[in-house]
């Protein structure tokens, strides 16, 4: 089997609800909406790989432009070959960001196509531990009024799912009572018994983080998570170290190397890779097996359809991420896909690779 020619496709629903975090800038309803790129693989056995990640500006670029002529020609099935062909091809502009967005979605379908050929489900293709994984209701957006945040959190548990992810750092992290305010309102409305993950999107600093990880701890928070920009890895262990709230990060990290010194440092007590940035199926596996030998849990971040695969095959997952905001796109890029039935998601078991198909409508309409 060959590759023959490799296409993206990007996708964009302009109307969308308007969300902020902690450091997303207020954004306007012209300004808001969902995209998705989206990468075909075709070969020359009529077999096509699908692959997605963020469409981001420069990374459709990338797959294009920088590694689309270099796979044409090469077996699909090579997977770690062309991984690693693909890594060295953006060593001098790519080794961490949109390259390895690029690098990502073309990884994924690369995986996807491999195991439609022997007409696997990818999960078990990849060596199922389950059939179903355990989710949580992410959302909780810092533009969301406290009534609006009560309403999202209560509506996931009336769902049946029994934990949930809100976010804090709100303005910045400049509106520190708010933010306090607004996780007892969630605690005291959806009980005791539900789960509650916070996330500050990088939105604190170091000694911010610890006062404020002391002030939630009484409202039995399960992770605290991006407490600190990305980059500041010392912090984040400082912060661990003095907080009884496990410290859950690695959504802006890529390759295995980045979270090995994230673990290293115990700078992260949850691990959290983005297949669609830390280099697709090959390497979030690999992350996934370093975080299990050092016997640290994994909790991906986003690209939910893509994880529920992988998260099938991991024994040291925690829980996969379900977002409102990602459905409202998935409902209407694909065809179908799975949903999760009381917070428990378990992948089509019937249809081969990640057994999901791009809306022809959809893809008339909303592609830019």
């Amino acid at each position: 089997m060959k590759i023959v020619n490799i296409e993206t496709t990007s996708l964009y629903y302009p109307h969308g609800k308007p969300i902020q975090d902690a450091t997303i800038p207020p954004l306007t309803q012209e300004e808001s909406g969902r995209g998705q790129l989206f990468v075909h693989i075709y070969t020359d056995e009529g077999i096509e790989g699908l692959g997605m990640t963020y469409l981001s500006p420069g990374t459709k670029d990338v797959i294009e432009n920088a590694l689309k002529n270099l796979l044409i020609g090469k077996d699909p099935l090579d997977i770690e070959k062309l991984w690693t062909e693909m890594y060295w091809a953006v060593r001098g502009y790519g080794r961490k960001g949109i390259a390895f967005c690029a690098i990502s979605a073309v990884d994924i379908g690369l995986w996807d196509l491999k195991a439609k050929s022997v007409n696997l489900p990818l999960y078990k293709f990849l060596g199922a531990y389950t059939d179903s994984v355990p989710v949580y209701g992410s959302g909780g957006w810092t533009n969301f009024s406290e009534q609006e945040l009560v309403k999202e959190m209560t509506d996931y548990v009336e769902s049946g799912i029994p934990k949930v992810k809100m976010k804090v750092g709100k303005d910045f992290g400049q509106s520190e009572r708010e933010d306090i305010q607004r996780v007892e309102a969630v605690r005291k409305a959806v009980g005791d018994d539900v789960a509650i993950y916070i996330d500050a999107n990088n939105g604190y600093y170091r000694k911010q983080s610890i006062y404020m990880a002391k002030e939630f701890e009484q409202y039995q928070v399960g992770w605290l998570e991006e407490p600190l920009i990305p980059d500041d890895i010392e912090g984040m262990a400082e912060i661990a170290k003095a907080t009884s709230i496990p410290i859950a990060t690695g959504e802006h990290e890529y390759t295995k190397y980045g979270f090995r010194e994230l673990i290293e440092r115990g700078a992260a007590d949850i691990v959290q890779p983005d297949i669609g940035r830390v280099g697709g199926v090959t390497e979030w596996l690999k992350v996934a097996h370093l975080a299990h030998a050092f016997n640290l849990p994994v909790a991906p971040h986003a690209l939910q359809l893509a994880h529920l695969h992988v998260a099938c095959a991991t024994p040291n997952l925690k829980v996969v991420e379900y977002m409102n905001v990602a459905l409202e796109g998935d409902s209407i890029w694909y065809t179908e896909f799975p949903k999760q039935k009381n917070g428990s998601w378990t992948p089509f078991h019937d249809k081969p690779g990640l057994g999901l198909e791009l809306d022809h409508y959809a893809v008339s309409k909303y592609s830019v």
